[in-house]
């Protein structure tokens, strides 16, 4: 590739040993070249991960409904108070790769070699990243991190049917339990007009946040192999490629936004979009204009440890040397409602995937 290299405009041909290059420049070539795949990373999560946060729990909170109370005379009103809070929590969890070599083989290693072993922690980044972030999304228990600093933690799931009350949907003035963990009732081959999963999901999310009568921004995420069903809808409607100028009289999707995988096209008022890291008999639905369900906990920065993946030491014991790469980071759902998965299966309830289990 390259790239690592190309920062710091030295030949990484062949026979450029990273010994010539001297170690202070490759560790700042290093870390300029994470901050670039970090800054990647994040803009990948965007459609899922609200924001980072320092906080190791808090109190999330939402309006509640209702309408005010008739006045007469000089009577006061009643006093009020908001409802549609809970408590969340947010794990911190130490993630690490190093490389490693004798004096030896670290004196023959080329520039390009350790470009190579670079971008193998890069990738093993992303898939941990991804991992934790899915496993979150669809796994529909809450579950206990045990903080060193802190204690145990109650990390909860999306909307699960549990005893929190959730401000009243459109059209009610109650607060009510919620689940957003849904099974379709027929098996992913069955998606037809009259068995849609993206009207379903479409509906749980709308009820929460204001519906447009022109369209709403609601992202649906589901594997390549439910995307010929997808598309055999009614109303289907591409995505042109790119490197394509459609022609006259043919409706095009506009305003595309920026999400995981492949958008590939819009049905019943959904984006949809296919990502091969999605579990195949599963679909995430998110609003993509209401708070993200996740949020990314990360170290202080008083503390002074850093973000993102780091080169965070170099340690040399003859024969041996070693350069160490950390990332710190626990993802834990914020906003309960905006975050609706469905499994197309007939089992009755619904299952966490086995990769998530």
């Amino acid at each position: 590739m390259g790239l690592l290299f190309g920062s710091i405009t030295y030949d990484d041909g062949d026979r450029a040993y990273v010994n010539n290059l001297g170690q202070r420049l490759v560790f700042d070539a290093a870390t300029a070249y994470l901050e670039r795949a970090n800054a990647e990373m994040r803009a990948a999560l965007a459609a899922f991960v609200e924001t980072e946060t320092e906080a190791y729990k808090e109190r999330y909170k939402l309006p509640g409904g209702g309408r005010l109370q008739r006045r007469g005379g000089q009577a006061q009103s009643g006093a009020v108070k908001a409802g549609g809070q809970w408590d969340t929590a947010y794990p911190l969890e130490d993630f690490g790769a190093q490389i490693v070599g004798d004096d030896v083989s670290m004196a023959y290693m080329t520039a390009p070699e350790l470009q190579r072993h670079v971008d193998t922690v890069i990738i093993q980044n992303q898939n941990t990243v991804r991992f934790e972030l899915l496993r979150r999304l669809f796994t529909n228990t809450a579950s206990t991190f045990t903080d060193p600093q802190y204690g145990a933690l109650t990390v909860q799931p999306l909307a699960n049917g549990d005893s929190v009350l959730y401000p009243p949907v459109q059209g009610s003035e109650s607060e009510a339990t919620d689940n957003h963990y849904l099974e379709s009732g027929y098996a992913a081959s069955a998606i037809s007009d009259t068995n849609n999963p993206f009207v379903t999901l479409r509906d749980e999310l709308a009820e929460h946040f204001a519906e447009s009568s022109d369209g709403d921004n609601i992202l649906v995420v589901i594997h390549p192999d439910q995307m010929p069903k997808t598309q055999a809808l009614t109303g289907f409607v591409p995505v042109v490629d790119r490197f394509i100028q459609p022609g006259a009289g043919v409706d095009v999707p506009i305003n595309l936004p920026s999400v995981p995988g492949r958008l590939f096209g819009r049905v019943s008022g959904v984006w949809v979009s296919a990502w091969r890291w999605l579990p195949t008999g599963y679909l995430l639905a998110v609003d993509l204009d209401s708070p993200a369900p996740l949020r990314m906990r990360v170290d202080p920065t008083v503390t002074g440890l850093g973000r993102g993946l780091q080169l965070v030491a170099s340690d040399e014991e003859f024969p041996f040397r070693a350069a160490h790469w950390r990332h710190r980071f626990g993802f834990g759902v914020g906003n309960r409602l905006n975050g609706v998965v469905m499994e197309l299966g007939t089992g009755g309830s619904y299952t966490v995937p086995a990769a998530f289990s």
